[in-house]
């Protein structure tokens, strides 16, 4: 889920859950800062929902569930709350301390680029979701062709990059298998922020 222009407040954490709860709109707190979620083109959610059903399928009977980009995730690192594109918990899902509605424990993040993310979710998005003991992988989706990138934490704690483009398919560590042609098909007919 991308941000939208300026911060609208400094917060401290306590705060920012305390706020957010009364609000209609998603907003994330990243570095300290309130920025509102900006809403998808349509080239952006068929995406989102292609990967999240594909997701829902595989992990189905397993121990793992897929969670929609109204999943509120926190970064311990930093003290950030984000929403990723799709999130994927294995086990008992493990709320933030104090709250009902925030996943401290992600596996899988994935987020769908765009013109105004890119930098961020390559960036410092990527630096502190790197820090999240839990989670073993985190994809990247373009808008601008059918690709995915792949980060897989090894064993040592190194990550492994892998990217696939049309006709390629991805694994990731909970055995699912993303195929790029499935999740794209006509997605890149429809409008996008490419």
């Amino acid at each position: 889920m991308s941000v939208s222009g300026s911060p609208l407040s400094r917060m401290s954490p306590t705060e920012y859950l305390a706020w957010e709860r009364t609000q209609r709109d998603k907003h994330q707190l990243l570095n300290g800062e309130v920025y509102a979620s900006a809403g998808g083109s349509p080239r952006h959610n068929r995406l989102c929902a292609r990967i999240l059903a594909r997701l829902d399928d595989a992990l189905r009977g397993s121990s793992c569930g897929s969670f929609s980009s109204d999943q509120k995730v926190f970064i311990p690192s930093t003290k950030n709350f984000v929403y990723p594109d799709a999130t994927v918990v294995c086990g008992p899902v493990e709320l933030h301390a104090g709250t009902t509605d925030v996943i401290d424990n992600p596996r899988v993040v994935v987020e769908v680029l765009s013109k105004s993310t890119e930098q961020h979710d390559r960036g410092d998005k990527w630096e502190d979701y790197r820090s999240v003991p839990s989670l073993t992988d985190y994809v990247l989706v373009s808008q601008r062709l059918p690709r995915l990138e792949h980060f897989a934490r090894e064993s040592d704690g190194s990550w492994r990059y892998r990217a696939v483009a049309a006709g390629g398919r991805l694994e990731l560590t909970t055995g699912t298998v993303l195929v790029v042609d499935e999740i794209f098909e006509g997605a890149l007919d429809l409008p996008g922020d490419v």
